[in-house]
């Protein structure tokens, strides 16, 4: 014959277990909040690893730092030239790094000093001079975030009507498969069948 009412209630309970975390794991890969979070981290990760490959790792600048502070220990001039051909040895093939590792160097030494009128001056022509060339990026960069802020927006829209629409078919089936299982055991349970 057909299944028994345990066996049907089993499946049931089965299937909507089923889709229950079926539909869990598709709010969870749609839901906006993971997109940005994932987005966010994908973001994170390629500039550290931009940085990393720029300027070492921690490990390696912690091992050349110490090897850079005892040097500076036994003089100021010693330990800034000593500080500087570690960064030259170090970051061979990488200008970047290396520049800013001397400047590093130099604004270490040069707060030593105390700064005259002139050089108070000219800091203050430099800070202007930066603010008028890098508000451009900033611009930019203002730009690239609304881009990003409205690609994420339409990407969430879509999520959230695809959830939407999963839903609605998932909870249609079951009420199907809910009212085919109600139709097969009244049948079952009608006597003289």
């Amino acid at each position: 014959m057909g299944q028994s009412t345990e066996e049907l209630s089993t499946d049931i309970a089965g299937t909507r277990q089923s889709l229950a975390e079926d539909l869990d794991a598709l709010q969870d890969k749609v839901s906006p909040t993971a997109i940005i979070d994932r987005r966010k981290e994908a973001a994170r990760n390629r500039v550290l690893g931009v940085r990393d490959r720029v300027m070492g790792t921690a490990s390696s600048a912690k091992d050349s730092g110490s090897s850079t502070a005892s040097g500076m220990a036994d003089s100021v001039k010693g330990g800034a030239q000593d500080a500087v051909g570690a960064a030259q040895d170090r970051f061979e093939g990488s200008p970047l790094a290396a520049g800013l590792v001397a400047f590093g160097a130099g604004m270490v030494i040069a707060g030593m000093f105390p700064a005259t009128r002139v050089e108070a001056a000219a800091a203050s022509a430099a800070v202007e001079t930066a603010k008028e060339k890098g508000q451009p990026l900033v611009d930019e960069a203002r730009s690239v975030g609304q881009d990003m802020g409205d690609s994420l927006k339409q990407s969430a829209t879509d999520a959230a009507q695809q959830v939407k629409t999963t839903a609605t078919e998932s909870a249609g089936r079951v009420q199907e498969e809910g009212q085919s299982a109600a139709q097969s055991v009244k049948s079952d349970v009608q006597p003289g069948s």
